[in-house]
């Protein structure tokens, strides 16, 4: 069955739309503190964690770097929920971070300002003019940090498979529309996703394994994974950290076959 993420502005909805699209396809629901929570496995702290996913890039620019460690931990998180299928993500980023495996099922859920809005103010206790400048904010941010991570902008439609809006339709009518495409056929898994998706959760472990060890923390490489074998490309120095870095990715579950090639040193093989 497809993986669903469900990206949305603040207040729009994408809770709603998770609980009823998850009762239609018995999926399970996946939020951004849960993947958080499953993250601080890796040592790292939910504080961290949350304020890597929601801090405004200008409080980041002088660690760019530890963003995007935090990151990397998160991304594991996520791919470790969703290798098995039956899950839907309404959490920040789903569809980036999940990109390249074709049963991903990537919806952006648009509603109204004025539905927005009152949402804000049920929920917050917020005056009018209050709320406006709540989400006026929360998009101002997301955008803001796609473009500072991804070089996107998450408003982009051709970011996803299905843009639905609440302008005239209810939540319920919608979760309809999703679980039509959901089980259609272009979104169920085959043996080359369920190996794009394999791919994606082996190098994400790898990656999260190196982000969480003291000595390879800092290492800024690329890491590919293609059924088993992993492609470690990037410059690093001294010798004894390249040493490091393939210590700690020889021990990562899944990994059969380590090039080191890029990282100045031959093939090693587990």
């Amino acid at each position: 069955m497809a993986v669903v993420t469900i990206s949305r502005g603040s207040a729009s909805g994408g809770l709603l739309l998770a609980q009823k699209l998850g009762e239609r396809l018995g999926y399970d629901i996946v939020s951004r503190e849960d993947v958080i929570r499953e993250a601080t496995h890796f040592g790292a702290s939910e504080e961290s964690l949350q304020e890597a996913l929601l801090k405004p890039p200008t409080f980041w620019d002088r660690f760019r770097h530890e963003r995007r460690r935090y990151l990397t931990l998160v991304q594991a998180a996520l791919c470790e929920r969703a290798q098995n299928d039956r899950i839907i993500y309404h959490g920040n980023a789903g569809h980036l971070l999940l990109q390249g495996v074709p049963h991903v099922l990537c919806i952006r859920l648009i509603a109204s300002m004025s539905f927005r809005i009152q949402q804000v103010m049920e929920r917050q206790h917020l005056s009018r003019e209050k709320a406006i400048r709540c989400i006026e904010a929360a998009d101002q941010q997301r955008r803001d940090w796609s473009r500072f991570l991804y070089g996107k902008d998450w408003l982009d439609p051709l970011l996803y498979d299905l843009v639905i809006n609440l302008k005239a339709m209810d939540v319920e009518a919608a979760a309809e529309v999703a679980e039509t495409a959901a089980r259609g056929e272009a979104f169920q898994p085959t043996e080359a996703s369920r190996q794009a998706m394999a791919n994606l959760v082996l190098a994400s472990r790898v990656r999260a394994a190196l982000a969480a060890n003291e000595k390879t923390a800092s290492v800024e490489i690329t890491v590919e994974a293609d059924d088993g074998r992993v492609s470690l490309k990037g410059k690093v120095r001294p010798e004894a950290l390249v040493e490091s870095v393939i210590g700690v990715a020889t021990k990562v579950e899944g990994v059969r076959k380590l090039d080191r090639r890029d990282l100045d040193a031959p093939d090693y093989t587990v």
